[in-house]
């Protein structure tokens, strides 16, 4: 690793000893750019790595809201931004248990190189609480959302900050807090991504990030002699990237055979049907047990950890942080798998990411292959301002090339400066962090 790296990293370790997850992420993107930091002395004088990895700003709050029993209830709410160097703070809000401030750290660092590969002009952060929706009423899901967006509301704007969904913020979270901005602020402009298509959302969006990471390994094997069509694929996770992955791969010409939710996982070997998916997912809102109650050739396994021994040539975990170990690395590697695309954010930890970078193991790191979903957010920002509405297949096509755009800059990064000209890993890396460096350069110190 580079000197000036490693001595920020080393100070982010005495810092914040008690947030694994960020040093997680601030350790594989800073042993990445280790080539880029020797070629640019410059950025050391500029102190330019203490700035890019301390958010611009924390914001933490309480969030009090009243259950249906009219008990009063308290949760924590954050919104993390990072980096506005190329513009508007722009990154989801998690709502689930295990949202802290590492985790939102982590998120916020790895969106500021995602939003800076999809060159747009989107700068990073990430926010969200520790509430639950899973259980919850739609009264108490208004009031949780109407008491968060009381407190956030004063933080962000259309030109500002620009939040959207991500785990537990679906469709019916992002129009509650829309309705409550709007009731404060009198000001209808696009504040949130995700919103629904009768107020100013985009088609395509709930299908952007698994569509997207397709067209991103769509690329790369193609550019490797490979296809997706033909293929075997497992996909971790049942929700929104996770059934859009599946639908898209299968357009592709892929056999998904596996997908999983947090309580376990079922194997179809004669293919996913993604219908049964959809209806117990998305409509009933139920686990994914119940799929190997309605087809006879699912089979439902506990433990979600066990999908990665299931064969196939192209894994995609789609679920969330660190789900793909190192023994699950092995399996996916004693198995034959030639490709792994992370369709969630830091999926894979960093002894899993290398062994399969040492196995030569096509790996499609997520800051490039799951940046569909802000892409099209963005798109969706562009559409607000402008006051039109795209189709379709208009968005879809916008997004695909973003993807390719996205591939190919990985690829000429790694090229120009990683060992190997397929290591995806310092390609990403060093491609979103060159230009969000030297628009911070061009402003000066801030």
């Amino acid at each position: 690793m580079n000197d000036y790296a490693s001595r920020v990293l080393d100070d982010l370790k005495a810092r914040y000893p008690y947030q694994p997850e960020f040093l997680q992420a601030a350790t594989e993107m800073l042993v990445s750019l280790t080539p880029a930091l020797n070629k640019h002395p410059e950025f050391e004088q500029q102190s330019l790595l203490e700035r890019f990895v301390e958010p611009e700003r924390t914001i933490s709050f309480r969030v009090v809201w009243v259950d249906d029993q009219g008990k009063t209830q308290v949760n924590r709410g954050y919104r993390v931004q990072y980096n506005s160097a190329i513009g508007p703070y722009k990154g989801g809000l998690r709502l689930h248990p295990s949202v802290n401030l590492s985790i939102l750290k982590f998120l916020g660092l790895e969106q500021i190189l995602k939003n800076s590969l999809t060159g747009l002009p989107i700068g990073g952060g990430k926010g969200g609480s520790d509430f639950d929706p899973k259980g919850k009423s739609d009264r108490e899901v208004m009031a949780f959302c109407q008491s968060f967006m009381t407190e956030m509301y004063r933080h962000i704007g259309a030109d500002v900050d620009v939040p959207a969904g991500d785990i537990g913020t679906g469709a019916r979270e992002i129009g509650y807090l829309y309705g409550q901005y709007k009731r404060i602020t009198g000001l209808n402009e696009g504040v949130l991504t995700g919103k629904g298509l009768s107020y100013g959302g985009s088609l395509a969006r709930k299908e952007a990030t698994g569509y997207g990471l397709c067209y991103f390994m769509e690329n790369m094997l193609a550019a490797n002699g490979r296809k997706i069509e033909g293929g075997t694929a497992v996909i971790s996770g049942s929700g929104n990237v996770s059934i859009y992955a599946c639908e898209k791969a299968t357009q592709l010409g892929a056999k998904v055979v596996a997908m999983s939710d947090s309580c376990g996982y079922i194997h179809d070997p004669q293919g996913i049907r993604l219908d049964v998916i959809k209806q117990i997912k998305e409509v009933e809102r139920g686990r994914i047990r119940e799929y190997a109650c309605r087809v006879d050739s699912g089979t439902y396994y506990e433990g979600s950890r066990g999908i990665w021994t299931i064969p196939c040539d192209i894994a995609l975990p789609c679920a969330t942080q660190n789900e793909l170990d190192l023994d699950g690395a092995k399996a996916l590697v004693q198995n034959g798998c030639f490709a792994v695309g992370e369709g969630a954010n830091m999926p894979t930890t960093l002894d899993a990411t290398q062994c399969l970078l040492n196995h030569g193991v096509l790996f499609a790191p997520g800051k490039a292959a799951n940046a569909g979903g802000v892409a099209t957010s963005a798109l969706e920002m562009s559409q607000n301002s402008i006051r039109q509405s795209w189709s379709f297949q208009e968005v879809d096509d916008k997004l695909r090339g973003i993807m390719g755009d996205i591939f190919t800059k990985t690829a000429e990064a790694a090229a120009a400066y990683a060992d190997s000209e397929t290591n995806y890993v310092i390609g990403a890396n060093i491609a979103g962090f060159l230009k969000v460096a030297n628009a911070m350069m061009a402003q000066g110190a801030f």
